[in-house]
């Protein structure tokens, strides 16, 4: 990327490409993260300044979190005790694309969470305060996101979590993937297995398909997929990395187009609950559609909860469906032995 102008401005008339990217990017919308615009007293969410990350965090309250990433890099988190006692359970959450924060809605993105510890990770460089669009990230942020590169600093941030929490009860861990999020779920699982019990893997909005595939079928749907083939093109050229390309570096293109995530996901061992609208305007129901076929004869349990007329930040006629995740989730917790994937009972 040569300049810091919106993504608009230089992608031209491939933006509707920028959208497809990996179901990611938003472009010129809110970041996918976002259950919505968020009002006033949403963004005055309660999250302590530097300086303060040690100190205890009340029950509506998120704290900033430094954990280290990878040669030095850190990694600012948001971390929130639970809500209601007893502590059942713990909550790490991987983000959508973008460089904003998840600070100015965090509070009511979470709220449902009652009987859950959350630690929020962001990727280096990323304020958890910024509201900054896809579109005018910097272009050190822009030269640095590719996903292989993000799941080395989570990896090593869950790590030294990890080491922070011995000699502390070990709570069921369950891992949330936030659209582009949930294509680390499988390998950071694998990697925290042996420090935590993974209880379940949760898609807010992720297809499940590799991401190659994904957005292939979203270009198909927007008709750019002759520009999706010219990325496909760019990956396979000696061009360096970090050459931009649809505001994105061909590193980043070049990680997309060789991710592994259906069949990771498909043999892991993890319960597994998706949850998606059929109103997304970034992954098309075909995406949907086909990992469900993919899952078929998984031996873990996998279960959907597809909300009619929602969003890709699951707002729809029927409410916010972050909410009814976490509702599932908070059943979940208070009568493990019905599983995930069981009916969640009537209030």
């Amino acid at each position: 990327m040569t300049s810091t102008a919106p993504a608009h401005a230089r992608v031209g008339p491939a933006l509707a490409l920028c959208v497809a990217a990996l179901l990611l990017a938003g472009c010129a919308r809110p970041p996918a993260f976002s259950a919505a615009p968020p009002a006033a007293s949403v963004a005055d969410v309660h999250v302590r300044a530097p300086g303060q990350e040690g100190a205890p965090a009340d029950a509506t309250s998120f704290m900033l979190r430094p954990l280290p990433g990878t040669d030095g890099a850190v990694l600012q988190a948001l971390q929130r005790a639970e809500r209601t006692p007893p502590l059942r359970y713990r909550v790490v959450v991987v983000p959508g694309s973008g460089c904003a924060g998840l600070a100015p809605i965090a509070d009511r993105y979470f709220a449902g969470l009652l009987h859950a510890q959350v630690l929020v990770l962001h990727k280096p460089g990323v304020d958890p305060r910024a509201r900054t669009a896809p579109g005018d990230c910097t272009r050190g942020f822009v030269q640095q996101d590719r996903l292989s590169t993000w799941l080395a600093h989570a990896r090593a941030a869950l790590r030294a979590d990890a080491v922070q929490r011995q000699g502390e009860p070990a709570l069921p861990l369950v891992l949330v993937g936030i659209s582009e999020g949930a294509e680390l779920l499988p390998s950071l699982a694998t990697a925290v297995q042996g420090t935590a019990p993974v209880a379940a893997l949760v898609l807010l909005s992720g297809s499940g398909l590799d991401p190659r595939e994904a957005g292939a079928l979203q270009a198909e749907r927007l008709g750019a997929s002759a520009d999706w083939r010219r990325i496909g093109q760019a990956v396979a050229s000696p061009a360096p990395d970090s050459q931009a390309l649809q505001g994105r570096s061909l590193g980043y293109w070049r990680d997309l187009w060789a991710w592994p995530l259906a069949q990771p996901l498909r043999d892991g061992p993890w319960p597994l609950l998706q949850t998606w609208g059929d109103a997304d305007a970034l992954v098309p129901p075909a995406a949907y559609e086909a990992f469900a076929q993919r899952m078929q004869g998984r031996a873990a349990p996998w279960c959907v909860l597809r909300l009619s007329g929602a969003d890709h930040g699951l707002q729809g006629p029927a409410g916010d469906g972050v909410q009814r995740v976490w509702a599932r989730l908070e059943a979940w917790a208070r009568a493990p032995a019905r599983g995930l994937c069981a009916p969640v009972p009537a209030p």
